[in-house]
């Protein structure tokens, strides 16, 4: 129930911030639009994603993940609908920001709320399947938003997501508190609040404290600029180089999305699977999406428009992201279980600031003076600085892990007694 409630939310969070894409032509012809002004609109919500994840995170650690996740779907649903009776382009931007203020903190803390409530050994594959959320969320937002914007015009698009997003966050304030999803806490929560807040001031540190979790952090977020570029473009690739009308452009873009989403699932899958006597394979999982995504997409932007490059542009979108589980799985065994959200925060910041932010932007500035598919054609090398920092973090992985767990063997005696 958590898990579907949590997933449904992130569903909507994405809903809610692809469903530009899916309208891109028509904003372009309507407002006279630069690519580079698309992609503004795009990346400025991963980028106040990116900015605001980790304070807003670390709040929720502290005063409840529940009420942080229901106040944070709220705002992203209302700003969504601000957008569909946006009149300019600065209209459009204020609400697309502030999108992204209400996105902040979700992806943390809703996946610190799934994986609290089931076991270690599935970190791979549930954190792998949450951020599939993702591009699950925006197969329905370019494509759902693609048909009804066809049918009934752009701003319909934008208001059927928020509408979705207000239905589904009552529906999560309904079922999911924090009594149950810790029905057996102490029954004097202020003193252990106290305590936790005061483990969580001490335990920051350790969010940097090694080479392997920055470079978990580092590559996880290089590798999904190429995602989030792909995502954010491949709609207007479909209708420019395909001659697709808009409807049909967001669907099969849409099917690319739902490719990147299987292949989050299939990488930590994948991870738990092999890395159960050796958790130092994750690295291995991660380094190989990253340069088959590296490979495949060089090729198939270089291919001519039909069946065959479809064919190998689906297979480099299914590795693109692949990292996404593993690279989330190596945060969590890196960081202490007490500041989930916020290592996951710091996870969110850098897959933000380094690729689902600049992605969009960069690939429309490109766009603007190369063209559209000379910009794709780009936009894989930057999986060659990913796998060098997947490859620099597997060095000292095994080292690094064995720095975190060796205090554990022996209790501080300044540390109070657990509560039973």
């Amino acid at each position: 129930m958590v898990f579907a409630l949590s997933f449904g939310l992130l569903l909507s969070d994405y809903m809610s911030r692809q469903v530009l894409n899916a309208v891109f032509p028509m904003l372009k012809a309507d407002w006279a639009l630069s690519d580079a002004r698309l992609g503004s609109l795009s990346g400025i919500v991963a980028l106040m994603v990116g900015l605001l994840t980790f304070p807003l995170s670390l709040l929720a650690d502290r005063w409840g993940r529940v009420k942080s996740l229901v106040l944070a779907a709220t705002m992203w649903s209302l700003a969504t609908l601000g957008c569909a009776v946006a009149a300019s382009y600065d209209q459009m931007f204020t609400g697309r920001l502030l999108v992204g203020v209400g996105e902040a903190a979700y992806g943390s803390v809703g996946i610190a709320v799934v994986l609290s409530v089931f076991p270690r050994a599935l970190r791979a594959t549930l954190s792998g399947a949450f951020i599939a959320g993702g591009a699950f969320g925006s197969v329905l937002g370019i494509s759902i938003g693609g048909a009804v914007a066809q049918a009934y015009g752009w701003r319909w698009a934008f208001g059927v997501m928020g509408v979705l997003g207000l239905v589904l966050a009552g529906l999560y304030a309904t079922v999911v508190t924090e009594k149950r999803l810790a029905p057996g806490s102490d029954p004097a929560p202020g003193k252990v609040d106290a305590q936790t807040r005061g483990r969580i001031r001490v335990l920051l540190p350790k969010l940097f404290s090694s080479v392997s979790v920055i470079s978990a952090y580092v590559g996880s977020g290089l590798q999904l600029f190429i995602a989030g570029a792909l995502i954010a473009w491949l709609p207007s690739y479909f209708n420019r180089y395909y001659d697709m009308p808009t409807a049909k452009a967001g669907a099969t873009a849409g099917l690319f999305a739902l490719v990147i989403g299987i292949g989050m699932i299939a990488g930590g899958i994948v991870s738990d699977r092999i890395s159960r006597r050796s958790p130092i394979r994750k690295w291995a999982v991660a380094i190989g999406c990253s340069v088959g995504s590296l490979v495949l997409l060089t090729t198939a932007f270089r291919l001519p428009a039909g069946p065959v490059q479809l064919l190998v542009l689906a297979m480099g979108s299914l590795l693109c992201a692949g990292t996404a589980g593993p690279g989330a799985a190596m945060v969590a065994n890196l960081t202490p279980a007490a500041i989930a959200a916020t290592a996951f925060a710091t996870l969110t910041l850098a897959q933000s600031l380094l690729g689902l932010a600049p992605g969009p932007a960069v690939t429309g500035m490109l766009a603007d003076r190369f063209g559209l598919l000379g910009a794709l054609r780009l936009v894989p090398l930057v999986a060659i600085a990913a796998t060098v920092a997947f490859l620099i973090g597997r060095r000292r992985y095994e080292h690094d892990l064995r720095r975190l767990t060796a205090p554990a063997e022996t209790m501080d005696p300044r540390e109070p007694e657990p509560v039973s």
